[in-house]
């Protein structure tokens, strides 16, 4: 691999230190018993706190001025002013570590850490007066910190997405805020795990690996295990093995779940990506909507201390209780088409009127599913309950108690798109055979998400399963609503990327 100037200069430094006889990557402990925020946040009323303390982080920057210098300090927390002088951290004829080392063998980018005493200096910034230095690790590759010329024109900012996605380690050290997110994002997924628990519902796991994919409709990744000389599947939901902890029992189970479907890519999907599913025995999905208002209110009120939350332009208020639509009535209203007990011929005329593709994969359920998602889901921004989806769009979700054709399903949509899918849940093991033959029949037309039929699973249902609720809640979409993020990508770690051009 080629090196750039840069690198070399780092790689002459490091040389340089070892000569000097310093450790460039020291093995030993360095106690730290502050923060930059703690101090920033506490030093002015407990100044006596602050005598005697031990600091580490990145350097970030520095302005070297002779026989002193400032500083900038960074640590997980954020980062803070540190003043060096060298007749302090080199005492005696020895001037080399400030001289040599820190002035000319020192970059931005490396670990340090530092002891010495918090001040105020003249210009009202509080900032830790430096009695010894140390090197911790030494950064081998320049940070694109961003730097402003005499112009005022900003140089080396770190903002092209695919370079911040793919380098995730180098968007989180230079770019602020982006941390905060996935700070916010633990807190998030804490948030829903407490309200959880505090209902007395179990955390459970589930395969990943799964031998028969189902649960809902998507294209799964296929692999093979070689001692078993069996495929097997990443799972698209975990919906079947959590129905099946009821059946054995449990009348409340939940999963913080790391999916895989073999799907498109853009703002709003990653290939992987995380879901809450939570399964409540004896309830149904009229309960589980108030379930779900209670559940986001309280996240947004942990995170924001109001329901109110800013998203792009608008304000989304998740204060209860929320609209809520049949998903007919929607159609109706922003579509302008009542398609209540429309056959697939005249659902591909409206198709056709509204520019929507359709192919002979397609049934009644994909075609309304994709009149509502084109007329429908532009207009819900605050969030909202649809309800009552067709038969055909739903083979785990039970028929509605009153309305032919129909199963007691709603969604929760926000800022136009869906957060939460929830059923009351099948439990009739012949329906539930004729729902996945239904499928089977779509699969066969060329439909590749259609579902499989799980005989383990039906079989499991022949041994009882109690009438439940079930909801999937999608933690990556709800962290972007509450983090005003724009991009799904802006919101996990390490999203899945193209390979990267040499």
């Amino acid at each position: 691999m080629e090196l750039t100037d840069q690198q070399r200069e780092r790689l002459k430094a490091l040389e340089e230190l070892v000569k000097l006889g310093i450790n460039p990557f020291p093995p030993e402990e360095f106690e730290v018993n502050v923060t930059a925020k703690d101090i920033l946040d506490n030093y002015e009323r407990d100044k006596l706190s602050y005598k005697n303390i031990s600091i580490a982080g990145r350097l970030m920057n520095r302005r070297i001025m002779g026989s002193a210098s400032f500083a900038e300090l960074q640590d997980g927390t954020g980062r803070i002013q540190i003043y060096l002088k060298r007749d302090e951290i080199c005492p005696g004829e020895d001037k080399t570590l400030y001289n040599r080392v820190f002035k000319h063998l020192m970059d931005i980018g490396d670990f340090i850490g530092v002891k010495g005493y918090v001040f105020t200096t003249q210009t009202g910034e509080t900032t830790v007066h430096v009695k010894s230095l140390s090197l911790l690790s030494k950064s081998l590759r320049p940070l694109p910190v961003v730097k402003t010329d005499s112009e005022g024109k900003t140089h080396d900012e770190f903002r092209d997405v695919e370079l911040r996605y793919r380098q995730r380690y180098v968007d989180l050290a230079v770019n602020e805020g982006v941390r905060d997110v996935f700070m916010k994002r633990t807190r998030i997924i804490n948030s829903i795990r407490e309200f959880l628990n505090g209902k007395g519902y179990l955390e459970v796991e589930t395969p990943v690996l799964q031998p028969l994919y189902g649960g809902a409709r998507a294209r799964p990744f296929k692999t093979h295990h070689n001692t078993l000389d069996m495929p097997l599947y990443l799972r698209i939901a975990n919906e079947l093995y959590l129905k099946r902890l009821i059946v054995g029992g449990f009348e409340g189970v939940y999963e913080f779940a790391k999916d895989f479907r073999n799907e498109g890519m853009d703002r709003f999907h990653n290939p992987e990506f995380t879901q809450m599913e939570l399964y409540v025995a004896f309830k149904d999905y009229l309960w589980m909507m108030n379930l779900v208002e209670e559940m986001v209110e309280k996240v947004a009120l942990d995170i924001h201390g109001t329901t109110q939350v800013k998203y792009g332009d608008n304000i989304l208020d998740f204060c209860r209780p929320w609209k809520r639509y049949t998903m007919y009535e929607a159609i109706k209203k922003y579509a302008g088409l009542d398609i209540e007990g429309t056959d697939e011929d005249q659902l591909e005329k409206y198709c056709r009127q509204l520019s929507i593709k359709t192919d002979k994969s397609m049934g009644r359920g994909a075609m309304i599913d994709e009149i509502f998602s084109t007329t429908c889901e532009p207009n819900l921004v605050q969030p909202v309950f649809i309800t009552d989806y067709p038969v055909e769009m739903s083979p785990l979700a039970k028929k509605h108690r009153s309305k032919p054709g129909l199963v007691e399903r709603f969604e929760a949509i926000c800022n136009a798109k869906e957060i939460c899918n929830a059923f009351s849940e099948l439990n009739d093991p012949i329906d539930q055979r004729q729902r996945f033959e239904e499928q089977l029949k779509l699969h066969d037309r060329g439909d590749e998400e259609a579902m499989v039929p799980d005989e383990d699973f039906i079989r499991a249902l022949e041994y009882g399963m109690p009438p439940a609720a079930g909801l999937g809640a999608g933690i990556d979409r709800l962290v972007m609503i509450m983090t005003n993020s724009p991009s799904i990508q802006d919101v996990i770690f390490f999203p899945q990327m193209k390979p990267e051009r040499k």
